[in-house]
């Protein structure tokens, strides 16, 4: 294996990376331990009520506007969550150049047990994780529940909204001079479901688009794994589209503006040459059978008809 098909392995610097996420993880359980003790509501205590200061003090900083607040609080998330995120790619193109070994491995051994083992060891040496591609969604995923809450406290368009959020604001006069929010932003009232379908539609297609550029590294190697492939990126664009018709527009413009810099981090980490965008704009892959014959080169082709010419003569 040359050193430009050798898969990347974890360095010191991501190993330390590692150990810092699973510190903060650590004190995270731990704060949730003592706020439980203390009779208090962890979820709200640690999650909603932070999310819901750090808003509205974007909400002020950016004149009133809720609207890019919530597109700042998801440029800020996206940058916390980079180095996960970069590193979900570079497992993904790795994973891709050991398939060859892997195939070698599922044919050579037949015992499930022993073919565990000889995967394990081969992820072990090339450093990659089959896991690691869901770190940064089980990061996403209590986001999406914490800024689902704060998005009915903060504008939930009720009178009783404004005492309730009062409740959950930190004691600093500054924050308080935001009350009542501005809940409309361009076409979309944040606080509701978008009802011109334009939202869920833009979250659908930019879901499709991010699914399909960050698994540009990645091939499938057998029937089954290009039919899973398929219809996960089929299904979720689908689902977001569901989830975005019945959540507050708040919600999937965080979900729209994440899908976009993701597209954006992929482009970064493949390069302009190591993304088929043909292959990310089609919904359906190539015929097998296609691909081994039009996947050959033509200079090939024209090679192989010169030779049969030459050998009849």
């Amino acid at each position: 294996m040359t050193d430009r098909n050798r898969p990347t392995t974890v360095g010191p610097a991501g190993a330390l990376g590692r150990r810092l996420y699973l510190l903060l993880l650590a004190l995270v359980f731990v704060a949730v331990f003592a706020t439980a003790q203390a009779g208090r509501d962890p979820w709200h205590t640690l999650f909603v009520d932070p999310l819901i200061n750090f808003l509205v003090l974007f909400n002020n900083v950016l004149l009133g506007q809720f609207g890019l607040a919530i597109i700042f609080f998801t440029l800020f998330m996206r940058l916390v969550t980079l180095p996960l995120t970069i590193r979900q790619f570079q497992s993904t193109k790795a994973m891709s150049a050991i398939q060859p070994r892997v195939q070698e491995i599922q044919k050579k051994y037949k015992d499930p047990k022993r073919r565990q083992e000889e995967l394990m060891k081969l992820y072990q040496e090339a450093g990659v994780n089959p896991l690691g591609c869901l770190m940064p969604m089980l990061i996403q995923f209590p986001v999406w529940i914490a800024l689902y809450r704060a998005l009915i406290v903060l504008v939930g368009g009720v009178p009783e909204a404004v005492v309730d959020l009062s409740q959950h604001l930190y004691p600093w006069s500054y924050l308080y001079s935001a009350i009542p929010l501005e809940q409309h932003f361009l076409w979309l009232n944040l606080g509701r479901p978008d009802a011109t379908f334009v939202l869920p539609i833009l979250v659908g297609v930019t879901t499709y688009l991010q699914q399909k550029v960050s698994t540009a590294g990645s091939t499938a190697t057998t029937p089954e794994q290009q039919q899973m492939n398929q219809t996960l990126n089929l299904m979720m664009p689908l689902m977001f589209v569901w989830f975005t018709l019945a959540v507050p527009s708040g919600l999937g413009l965080y979900w729209l503006v994440s899908n976009v810099i993701s597209v954006g981090i992929s482009y970064f980490v493949y390069g302009k040459r190591g993304i088929d965008w043909r292959r990310v704009l089609l919904p359906f892959p190539e015929p097998a059978a296609t691909a081994r014959g039009a996947g050959r080169p033509t200079s090939s082709r024209r090679g192989d008809h010169e030779r049969r010419r030459r050998g009849k003569r």
